[in-house]
């Protein structure tokens, strides 16, 4: 059985909970009280994850046989984002797929060069929404908002100065993002922030895998559709920097923290590189699925 950890909000408030196969969604604190544990920390992800190796065994068999008035039925309850506001920024990975950098040079009319060294940017927690959420087309700011599908990363164990061959002794497990971007802001103000960092602007979810249950290193089909049209499709072994060296980089002189998430880059076939270009506007629903993570629906309004 898949472990599909989430942040639910139902009648009984928000808590952490496991959304099991039947689309019922097992209730963390009430799974945790018929086993007789603490379940203050299924209250917020971050605490479930840091007391992971006490609750996980629990939920785990709760989710295989669920205890009577533990579940919540379908219909019921809303999925938030698994970190619905993270601690700090999203950190992010830009350019780390060949072929969107390719695309993305060609679109500017510059030889393509692979990046030496990963290109890092970040994206404010007030970006973070759900699933099923909706995004502004903020056409009043922008004429080439854009879509990202992205495989990320979720942190459990705290660390800096990661070695390489220790990354994944970090990584709790893994979510979906998708990375909308206002294209014409990021080219205008020559950093990234501003384009990558409007409101609403880094759906996540539908909720977290334990990286146990994911062999590493991931070697997963990441791909996006944008009403029902297929737009993305690689696989996350196609990395130019691959999570190992993520990690690395990125935490010389840095402190990773529980719940810290890494967006680890984007696949090609992006709007604003077709010809002509295809950006999104509103009524469009964008569909970012990684395999065996699952599919984040974002919809696009005025």
């Amino acid at each position: 059985m898949t472990t599909r950890l989430a942040t639910i909000a139902s009648e009984a408030g928000r808590r952490v909970a496991l959304v099991l196969d039947d689309g019922s969604a097992l209730d963390g604190p009430e799974a945790a009280r018929a086993a007789g544990v603490d379940p203050a920390a299924l209250s917020d992800m971050v605490s479930t994850i840091a007391a992971w190796d006490a609750l996980g065994p629990v939920l785990r068999a709760a989710a295989s046989s669920p205890p009577p008035g533990a579940t919540v039925a379908p219909g019921t309850y809303r999925l938030l984002a698994p970190i619905p506001r993270p601690a700090k920024n999203v950190f992010c990975v830009g350019r780390n797929y060949i072929e969107h950098v390719a695309e993305g040079d060609r679109a500017a009319g510059r030889e393509t060069e692979t990046p030496k060294y990963p290109q890092f940017f970040t994206k404010p927690p007030t970006a973070v929404i759900a699933t099923e959420d909706t995004v502004p087309s903020y056409a009043a700011i922008t004429r080439v908002l854009d879509y990202e599908v992205e495989l990320a990363l979720v942190i459990g164990r705290p660390g800096s100065d990661i070695p390489a061959e220790r990354a994944f002794e970090h990584i709790f497990g893994y979510t979906v993002i998708n990375d909308i971007s206002a294209r014409d802001l990021q080219r205008r103000h020559g950093q990234w922030f501003k384009g990558k960092g409007l409101d609403r602007s880094c759906p996540m979810g539908p909720w977290i895998i334990p990286a146990d249950e994911i062999a590493a290193p991931p070697d997963l089909r990441i791909s996006l559709t944008v009403n029902g049209e297929l737009r993305q499709d690689s696989r996350t072994s196609q990395l130019i920097f691959d999570i190992p060296t993520v990690m690395a980089t990125l935490s010389q002189g840095l402190t990773f923290e529980t719940g810290d998430v890494i967006a680890t880059g984007t696949p090609s076939g992006v709007g604003y590189a077709m010809t002509p270009p295809r950006v999104l506007g509103p009524g469009d629903v964008v569909e970012a699925t990684v395999e065996g993570i699952g599919t984040l629906v974002t919809r696009i309004v005025a």
